[in-house]
C-alpha cells in the first residue's frame, strides 16, 4: 500500500465529492492519508473529516500564509488540540518567502511554536518552506540544538543545502507531482542523493498533479505517479519505493496505526 502523507480534503475543491475521492485512493492501494491543517481557528473542518473516514488522519498548525492572522495561537494551544487521537503531525508550519502574504517576523515566530509544540507531543512537524532555505536552515539548526525533534519537509523544491541541512538533522524530505515534470531535473538530482529511509510521497492535493494529470485538480489517488517517477529517478522498482516510503511514513507519524493485513 501507498500513503499520501500531504492533502488538503477540506479545501473546497473537494465539496461534495470526499466519498468518491477516498474511495478512489483506496482502489488506487492508497491506504492512509493525511489531510492537513493549515489554520488552527478553522481546524474543525480538517478534524470532522478525519473522523468521518477510518483511514484518514489530520494535522494541527498554522500555514506561512496565514500566520499574521494567527499569531495569537500559543504552543500551549497546540498542545492541547493535538491531544485528540486523529491529530497525527503539527503543521504545516513554515516560511513561505515567494509570495510573503505574512510579514517573515511572524512566520519565523509561528514556525518556532510549532516547533516547540512538536518538541512537546512528540508529533512529526510538518514544514513548508519555499524560497526560503537560508533562514529555514538557521532556525531549524538552531532550534534542534535546543531539543531534538522529528520532522518532514513538505512539497520538497528547495536546494542541496537545506536537503543536506535536513538529513544532518534527522529530518524526512517528501516529494509531490513536481518530480514528474519536465523542468523538474535538478530535484530529482536530489531525490537520487537522500537516503532511503528519509524519503515519502504525498500530493498536496488539490495542487501539483503529477503527469499525466497535471493541469487537472489534483486528489490521492494520484500519489501513485509521484511514486512511479521517484522509482525511476532512484532506478529501484515501484514496489521497492512503495514499500519504503510507507515504512518511512508509519515510523514517522508513528501515531497513525497501521492497517491491519488480512493473511
Amino acid at each position: 500500500m501507498l500513503v499520501d502523507s500531504h492533502c488538503h480534503l477540506d479545501f473546497p475543491d473537494f465539496a461534495g465529492e470526499l466519498d468518491d475521492v477516498v474511495a478512489r485512493a483506496h482502489t488506487a492501494g492508497v491506504g492512509s492519508l493525511v489531510t492537513i491543517s493549515t489554520r488552527v481557528k478553522q481546524h474543525g473542518q480538517v478534524l470532522a473529516i478525519a473522523e468521518r473516514f477510518p483511514e484518514v488522519y489530520c494535522s494541527l498548525g498554522t500555514h506561512p500564509h496565514y500566520a499574521q492572522e494567527e499569531l495569537d495561537i500559543t504552543v500551549e494551544d497546540l498542545t492541547a488540540r493535538a491531544a485528540h487521537p486523529k491529530v497525527v503531525a503539527i503543521g504545516e508550519a513554515g516560511l513561505d518567502y515567494h509570495y510573503n502574504f505574512s510579514e517573515p517576523a511572524a512566520q519565523q515566530l509561528t514556525l518556532r511554536k510549532h516547533i516547540a509544540a512538536a518538541r512537546k507531543t512528540g508529533l512529526p512537524l510538518v514544514i513548508h518552506s519555499r524560497d526560503a532555505d537560508t533562514d529555514m536552515m538557521e532556525i531549524l539548526t538552531e532550534e534542534a540544538g535546543k531539543g531534538a525533534f522529528a520532522a518532514v519537509l513538505h512539497c520538497y523544491t528547495g536546494g542541496l543545502d537545506l536537503a543536506r541541512c535536513a538529513m544532518a538533522l534527522g529530518f524526512s524530505i517528501s516529494f509531490t507531482g513536481i518530480l514528474t515534470f519536465k523542468n523538474s531535473e535538478q530535484l530529482r538530482a536530489i531525490a537520487r542523493q537522500l537516503p532511503p529511509d528519509r524519503i515519502l510521497v504525498e500530493t498536496d492535493a488539490p495542487y501539483l498533479a503529477p503527469v499525466p494529470h497535471r493541469g487537472r485538480r489534483n486528489e490521492p489517488a494520484y500519489v501513485v505517479e509521484t511514486a512511479r517517477a521517484l522509482a525511476e529517478t532512484r532506478s529501484v522498482s515501484l514496489s521497492e519505493i512503495t514499500r519504503q516510503t510507507t515504512e518511512n511514513f508509519f515510523r514517522l507519524f508513528a501515531k497513525v496505526p497501521r492497517p491491519v493485513v488480512a493473511v
